[in-house]
Order: C-alpha cells, then structure tokens, then sequence
C-alpha cells in the first residue's frame, strides 16, 4: 500500500462534502451569512497549517471508522448540526461520489487532476475570505510540490491502495442509479468503450517473440528470492503507533458552540424531517457479532479444545493493548 494515499483521500472527501453541504444549505434555504459562516469555518478547519503538515506525511490510511469520526468532527465544526441519519447519508454520498470517480480516471496520475478540480470547487466557495483562500492556496503549493514529480508507479500504487479502501462500499445513490451509471447492488457500470488513456496502445494486438532457454541456476534464484519474499510478507507485530501528531491535531476539530447572539441550525440531508427519522430507524446495525461457542461435556475427548477455551478466557481477562487501527485515535477523541 502506499503511504501517500492519504493527503487525496482526505481533501477529494472533504472537497465532495463542502459540495454537497452548499447544495443542502441552498435547498433548504438557510440565509446567506449563516451559509457562509459555515463554508468558512469548516474549510479553515480542514485547511488548518499544522494539520496539514502531518497529512502530507507519508503514512497509512486509518481505518473507515477513524476517518469517519475526523469529518463527523469537521462537518461540526461550524454552528451547523447534523442528526446521525443526515451524517450517515452525507458521508455515504462523499465516499461513493468520490469512489466513483477514481474508478474513472483513465490514468493513474489523474487523480491528480481530480484533487486539483476539487481544490478550486472549495477555492471558489471561500473567495471572499482572503485569509481562509491563502490556507487553501498554501495546501495547492504542498499538492503540487508532492505529486507533480511523483513516478507513473506511484500513482498506480495510490491508486490501488484507494481501490482496496474503498472495495467494499457500494452504496447506492439514487443520481447513480437514475443515470444508470450504477446497478441495483451498488457496483457502479464502467464504460468498456472510447479513447485509451493517453500512452497505451488499444488491447488485442498480440507480438510473437523468440523463445528463450532459461537457465536452472536463474530458476532456482528465482524460487529462493519468492520463499523470502514469503516469509518477509508476514505483518510486523510493532504496528505504526496509532498516536502521532495527526492524531493528536484531532483534538482541534471540536465541535463550535454559538457565542453571543448567534444561533445554530440544523441541516437535513433529506427530502422531509419524516424521511430522516425513518433512516434513523432502519440504521445497520454494527457489524461485529458475538457468538457464544458451547462445547461438549465430554472432557476426556476434547481435552485439547477444553484447553484452546481456556486460553481464551484468560486472554479475554487480559487487558488488550493491540486495537485495530485508529481504535486509539476514537478513544482519544471522545476524552476531548
């Protein structure tokens, strides 16, 4: 996986949520000034110079679980509020709209030129804030500075570690479906017709090549490099620490209270207030189960699984110091 995925994951969903929240805020009529207050003050949030910095540091992707609790924190972090119906709905529309068009990009370096068009979407919606633009800008500046020169490799990699995140969502969108550019089980219907990307040569066209003698000595290099590479492939148990800066800039994202005379609002991803509370009802549930095992009295033929059971309870009474990843950034987040 790559380990600079993250910086494009982060600012095409923040870019695909500022989209859709300008929508709903014009939908539902919210005044000007309260829009705006809104658009500014998540977009100087999201752009904050220090949290960039630790962005634009190669690392892993955090789970889908940390990363939606960073834009639950963003999308909060205006006097604006969303109930958890709105919040699920606004992030299910981000990550499919997003999912979407990576699996578009002819080329791997276009998700370049997507982060780019996003990146002036938010520019325009900020333009009358000069000091909010120049955050926008300076991030532009580390885009450019961190991409541009990148090989044809790396993006193909990025592009592969965005495909495996996002490889289990398929939500459907009533827009996708419509146009028919998604089926009924949410996997979206890609175009097997037009130009190739720029570069390649249309598929069908075979080459015939003289055929080579391979020596034994190169084939038994080869097998002994591919055992390596085995037993290399086996995870490290000293994971990345889950509590760097990235984490810890987390803590600014809080959610903003009205001050003075100002009030807040509430925003609905909805049609009606009827159909949010209806999605509230029919919310998934969560996708860890608990299964209770009930073995057989007969100690004298399963000793060895009384023994494995036994392992477990104690292991259960232990107190677990590996979480999977971003468990410590949630942890951290709801002692703010």
């Amino acid at each position: 996986m790559s380990l600079r995925t993250l910086p494009l994951l982060f600012i095409n969903l923040g870019g695909e949520m500022l989209y859709i929240l300008d929508q709903r805020l014009r939908a539902q009529n919210i005044p000007n000034d309260k829009a705006k207050k809104v658009m500014n003050d998540i977009v100087s949030t999201m752009f904050n110079k220090k949290f960039m910095e630790e962005l634009f540091k190669p690392q892993e992707l955090y789970s889908k679980k940390a990363l939606r609790t960073v834009f639950d924190r963003l999308a909060h972090a205006s006097i604006m509020r969303l109930n958890q119906a709105s919040m699920d709905k606004l992030y299910d529309l981000m990550t499919m709209a997003f999912k979407y068009q990576v699996l578009l990009c002819p080329r791997p370096k276009d998700l370049l030129l997507v982060t780019f068009n996003h990146m002036d979407a938010v520019k325009e919606f900020v333009r009358d804030s000069p000091s909010i633009l120049n955050q926008v800008d300076e991030t532009f500046r580390q885009l450019i500075e961190s991409y541009s020169c990148l090989p044809f490799g790396e993006f193909q990699l990025i592009r592969q570690t965005l495909l495996i995140f996002f490889q289990d969502l398929h939500i459907r969108v009533s827009i996708f479906l419509k146009d028919k550019v998604q089926n009924s089980n949410g996997r979206f219907v890609l175009p097997v017709s037009g130009p190739v990307p720029w570069g390649t040569e249309v598929p069908g066209l075979i080459r015939y090549s003289v055929s080579r003698p391979v020596e034994t000595h190169m084939m038994g290099t080869m097998k002994s490099s591919a055992v390596r590479a085995k037993e290399n492939a086996a995870p490290n148990p000293l994971a990345k620490e889950e509590l760097n800066l990235l984490a810890r800039l987390m803590g600014g994202l809080d959610v903003k209270k009205p001050v003075g005379n100002e009030s807040g609002f509430r925003l609905n991803l909805f049609g009606t207030d009827e159909e949010e509370d209806h999605a509230a009802t029919i919310s998934p549930p969560e996708l860890s189960e608990v299964v209770n095992i009930q073995a057989i009295k007969d100690r004298q033929q399963h000793e060895e699984l009384l023994r494995i059971m036994g392992e477990f309870c104690e292991q259960e009474q232990q107190p677990r110091h590996s979480c999977s990843k971003g468990d410590d950034l949630l942890a951290m987040m709801d002692n703010l």
